[in-house]
């Protein structure tokens, strides 16, 4: 295979790295070896355990299965290979991390005809754009011309300490200081989006006059940049009579997405991850500001919304995203958006306000402590867009407070849970005070006509669909034969099928485990199919401690009692054939007398024999013949 596209987290990611050689790195990676450099890993039979990275605990519910490569946690419920682990403590992209472990053990990886040339652009790319950040950083510390920027950023609170922390730039109000003084090409100022090629065919620098605001991906590499223009300059008009804009921001270049990124991760992720909690706020000053007030665990969208990969980023920092935005911005978020990422990624939003009408880099510098509290007093995102529409409200009279119920239920409504929307129809009938009988009375007629629930003050929400659940993989049989196909594959051979498994779930794993590809080439198809349950399922029984070895009598209980499962599921589709007339009742009859003989004969001198016959009859039942 030339490629390969792997599922993790959310993101697929398209690979020009073949399939062999992924394989070839997990399997010269000692599992244990590795997360070993991490956790102490103690032997308890035939699994390690220790204490679990990815969450605080006292008693040890990580287990590791070292000859699978699998690990996970039972607390937590954390999975993964050698490359998920990677990437989760270290926090790199699936190719980062495995490009890390083939260093590590030795390996050259090679990509495709069209791969090796984009990899050597990219770090050209990277390379330029380091460059730049660098240079734009001298200027703003020691050019003459940048003296207005110095200026500025001092009546922000920012000095020369914080300016060389974050490596806040200037760009020289030049046509082209930055290409000239770098000698870059045309190919690298568009691909980096530092400039571009004019009408007179001449190099041409995108950003003049501005404060610059380096931008680093997670692991620290400069990707982008963005340019604020100084106050003086913001009511600017271009020639063309178009007003300068306060922001530019660097394009979607090879190095650089707009809908993944999120400015000073590289800073904030240790101190993210220390509390749990991730700030995310409107611009860049705004984040400086938090880390000045001793919370250095914020970070801001590159002028663009917070989106779903922005919430796909921070779920694997902390599950608390706490929005300090001003309260209109904040009341605009696509509240049926957040509210699915909530559920997705499991994670709580909530929603910090300030007083007056100040912003975060302004109370920084006049009362840190209010800024401090406003994060620690934040609301759930739906608390916070229910207080807008009753603080909007005239409470004061009967007719006011009858008038709030219905954009407050409107606002409930959105909402996907039914016993979070109870929660808060109590509470708002408090407010209004109104039974709440009446408010759910209210809530039903909404919420039966979903399509477009519109709230006062807020935009028009489309209702999402629900995917329903699938069969719950809780048969003690089918767990059973999917534990002896992992750690007692000898035993097993092939005494099970996929038509034993009367549980979706459960047949989902036993295909992938008798593909001939390995645990964790399952897990990842799983993943890429979305059968998330199914995944993590596979990922908690590879690290299941075995305590005694498998006998073939063991297999054979198994299998006797998968087969009784998977015949009284056959029977019934037996039994609707009869009803629609599909087969005659001697033949129904007939089949069942003689299945149920068999059935009878399992645990019997003739089991052998009964069970090849139920099998050849379940594989002989096509899936158009059981309709």
């Amino acid at each position: 295979m030339g490629g390969s596209g792997v599922t993790l987290n959310g993101y697929l990611l398209h690979m020009a790295i073949s399939d062999s050689e992924i394989a070839q790195v997990r399997g010269a990676t000692d599992i244990v070896a590795l997360i070993s450099d991490y956790v102490a890993l103690k032997k308890s039979g035939r699994r390690w355990t220790g204490l679990c990275p990815f969450h605080g605990e006292k008693t040890p519910s990580f287990s590791v299965n070292a000859e699978e490569g699998r690990y996970y946690c039972f607390g937590c419920r954390a999975s993964g290979d050698q490359i998920t682990f990677v990437r989760e403590m270290q926090h790199l992209d699936f190719v980062d991390a495995l490009r890390l472990l083939a260093d590590r053990a030795g390996i050259e990886l090679h990509e495709d005809l069209n791969a090796g040339p984009a990899r050597k652009e990219r770090q050209e790319f990277l390379a330029a754009m380091d460059q730049a950040v660098h240079w734009y950083h001298e200027r703003l510390l020691n050019a003459p011309d940048a003296r207005p920027a110095r200026e500025y950023l001092k009546t922000r609170g920012i000095n020369g300490e914080v300016a060389r922390k974050f490596q806040l730039g200037w760009a020289p109000d030049d046509w082209d200081a930055l290409s000239s003084s770098l000698n870059l090409s045309p190919k690298v100022l568009e691909g980096t989006g530092l400039g571009f090629v004019n009408k007179r065919d001449r190099r041409q620098d995108a950003l003049r006059a501005r404060v610059i605001f380096p931008i680093f991906d997670p692991s620290g590499k400069a990707v982008a940049v963005g340019g604020r223009i100084l106050p003086s300059a913001s009511e600017t008009v271009r020639p063309d009579g178009r007003v300068e804009p306060k922001y530019k921001n660097s394009p979607e270049t090879p190095i650089y997405s707009k809908r993944r990124t999120l400015y000073a991760l590289n800073w904030a992720k240790d101190d993210i991850i220390k509390s749990g909690e991730i700030i995310v706020c409107e611009g860049y000053t705004d984040v400086i500001a938090f880390f000045g007030a001793g919370m250095p665990r914020a970070v801001a969208t590159c002028g663009t919304a917070l989106g779903e990969e922005h919430f796909q980023t921070m779920r694997n920092f902390a599950k608390r995203i706490v929005l300090a935005y001003d309260a209109d911005q904040a009341g605009q978020s696509a509240a049926a958006s957040v509210y699915q990422w909530e559920q997705k990624h499991e994670v709580d939003v909530a929603v910090a306000r300030f007083p007056g009408r100040s912003d975060p880099a302004e109370l920084a510098m006049s009362d840190p402590e209010a800024l401090r509290a406003a994060v620690k007093d934040a609301v759930p995102f739906l608390q916070f867009r229910l207080n807008r529409v009753l603080e909007a409200a005239n409470l004061t009279t009967a007719e006011g407070r009858a008038r709030a119920a219905d954009p407050a239920m409107r606002v409930l409504a959105e909402h996907p849970s039914e016993l979070v929307r109870d929660q808060y129809v109590m509470q708002v009938a408090d407010s209004l005070h109104l039974e709440p009988r009446v408010l759910r009375t209210k809530l039903t007629e909404i919420l039966r006509h979903p399509l477009v629930r519109e709230v006062p003050n807020e935009p028009s929400q489309v209702a999402s669909s629900v995917r329903p659940e699938r069969t719950q993989a809780t048969p003690r049989p089918g767990l059973e034969a999917l534990r002896l196909s992992l750690h007692a594959p000898r035993l097993v051979k092939d005494r099970f099928i996929a038509q034993y498994f009367v549980n979706d779930v459960q047949r989902e794993i036993f295909e992938g485990l008798t593909s001939g590809k390995s645990v964790s080439d399952v897990v990842d198809e799983l993943e890429r199919r979305g059968d998330d349950q199914a995944a993590r399922l596979l990922s908690q029984i590879v690290v299941d401690e075995v305590d005694r070895d498998y006998t073939p009598e063991d297999v054979t209980a198994v299998v006797s009692q998968l087969l009784r499962s998977a015949v009284v599921e056959e029977l019934k589709n037996v039994e609707r054939e009869l009803r629609s007339a599909r087969l005659s009742p001697e033949v129904a009859n007939a089949t069942i007398r003689d299945v149920k003989e068999r059935v009878a004969l399992l645990e019997t001198a003739d089991g052998d024999s009964a069970e090849r016959d139920l099998r050849d009859w379940l594989l002989g039942r096509t899936p158009s013949d059981a309709q």
